[in-house]
């Protein structure tokens, strides 16, 4: 059963070891080495599972499980060296679906993915690979765009933006919700730079634009952004 895995580990040779052996099982596999890379790959390659050390640099594997099963139902096995029932019910209230205890074996790792994506896909919890929203495409996995069959190439931060758009078609997404989703813990970020890389992203979608506004990324006055969840145009959307 080949799947999407991010792999959130800070211990190197941990993290090759785990690799290796998903690997080896057909998955494709990303590693990232601390909790706000965790959140951002998580956000932008949308996995079809993940594997989580708790005790992670920058933000702690647990404040990571808590903020991604807020925004998603992807499976996450939890890995650490702590080996109290406290920590093992912690984590797994967090939203866990999973928990291992370090020193682990590498074979009971994979064999416990492998069940937990086979619950995930007979719960239908898996993320899809490919986004479909009326003649929008996304490929999340491949990081590519079409419209109407033909390609659009993004940036990571416009690519970004788009995948939590069309995660929820129809939703109005505040510019504070996007700041949280894309840009992860920079706190720097201002509305209007997300306001700029909508004007890019519509641009690059809508090839120039029609006389009635916008076709994908709406703007919902007073609110932020949502993505049309209609086929037919922009007849009738908000602006």
């Amino acid at each position: 059963m080949s799947a999407r895995i991010l792999v959130a580990e800070d211990d190197v040779k941990q993290a090759r070891l785990i690799r290796l052996y998903l690997e080896r099982e057909g998955n494709e596999v990303q590693v990232v080495g601390d909790g706000r890379a965790a959140v951002d790959r998580a956000r932008s390659s949308r996995p079809d599972l993940i594997v989580l050390d708790v005790m992670m640099p920058n933000v702690d594997g647990l404040d990571v499980c808590r903020i991604l099963r807020a925004e998603s139902q992807v499976p996450i096995l939890l890995l650490t060296a702590r080996t109290t029932e406290e920590d093992m019910l912690l984590g797994l209230d967090l939203g866990a679906d999973d928990y291992m205890t370090k020193p682990y074996s590498p074979r009971e790792l994979t064999a416990r993915v492998r069940a937990l994506l086979r619950r995930a896909k007979a719960a239908g919890r898996t993320e899809p690979a490919v986004l479909t929203v009326g003649d929008l495409e996304i490929d999340t996995a491949r990081f590519e765009v079409r419209v109407a069959g033909e390609p659009v190439v993004l940036t990571g931060k416009e690519f970004a933006i788009l995948t939590v758009l069309a995660g929820e078609p129809g939703r109005a997404f505040t510019r504070a919700q996007i700041i949280d989703r894309v840009f992860g813990f920079d706190q720097n970020v201002l509305e209007r730079t997300v306001d700029a890389h909508v004007m890019n992203l519509r641009r690059k979608l809508e090839k120039g634009g029609g006389p009635d506004g916008p076709r994908y990324v709406e703007t919902v006055y007073g609110r932020g952004y949502r993505l049309a969840a209609g086929q037919s145009g922009p007849e009738g959307a908000a602006r």
